[in-house]
């Protein structure tokens, strides 16, 4: 599996969601939630329709770590996920269904998606399944979460763990001495 990146700009990411969107719905929420929560892409396929519609949490056990997991649903994942129900009429079952009624899509399958509509969009970057994680990540700490924070909501051992993940180079850090000067 190739190495891949957060999506950094903002506008990238509204581009892919509006792609994905015109494509098709399920992928679509695929974006948003796996970008808005910081789950697995493993966790995110194994949700249920039930677990989340009409819910403000989602509650599960990390395949990963064996640990138990809960967390808001934002209003962004709330409206994607009533669009998806809307739309496809499905209130049970896998939420991110493939055309095998019962299963959910594969990990190769939803990184085809992700990385072609990536392509599509123009973002020169890897895109992959883990870039919805570490794009969460990425954007957290731009928006001013402590690296503590977001550490302890990915499970990493430690911040450098968390920073090298979500592509802060030590550069990156040394600008804040350059950039201050006080």
């Amino acid at each position: 599996m190739e190495f891949v990146e957060p999506i950094r700009s903002k506008k990238q990411i509204d581009a892919l969601k509006k792609y994905l969107r015109g494509q098709n719905i399920r992928d679509y929420l695929l974006f948003v939630l796996g970008i808005n929560s910081g789950l697995r892409i493993s966790d995110l396929l194994k949700l249920q329709v039930e677990e989340v519609y009409n819910q403000d949490r989602i509650s599960i056990r990390e395949q990963k770590t064996g640990k138990r997991k809960d967390l808001p649903l934002s209003d962004t994942c709330k409206k994607a996920i009533q669009e998806y129900v809307k739309a496809t009429g499905h209130k049970s079952g896998a939420l991110f269904a493939s055309r095998k009624v019962g299963n959910p899509i594969s990990r190769v399958h939803a990184y085809r998606i992700l990385s072609e509509g990536a392509s599509r969009v123009g973002i020169k970057e890897a895109v992959g399944t883990h870039t919805l994680r570490k794009s969460f990540a990425f954007h957290a700490y731009q928006s001013g979460v402590d690296i503590t924070r977001i550490q302890k909501l990915l499970n990493h051992s430690a911040p450098s763990v968390t920073l090298a993940y979500i592509g802060i180079t030590r550069q990156e850090l040394d600008n804040v001495y350059f950039n201050l000067n006080l």
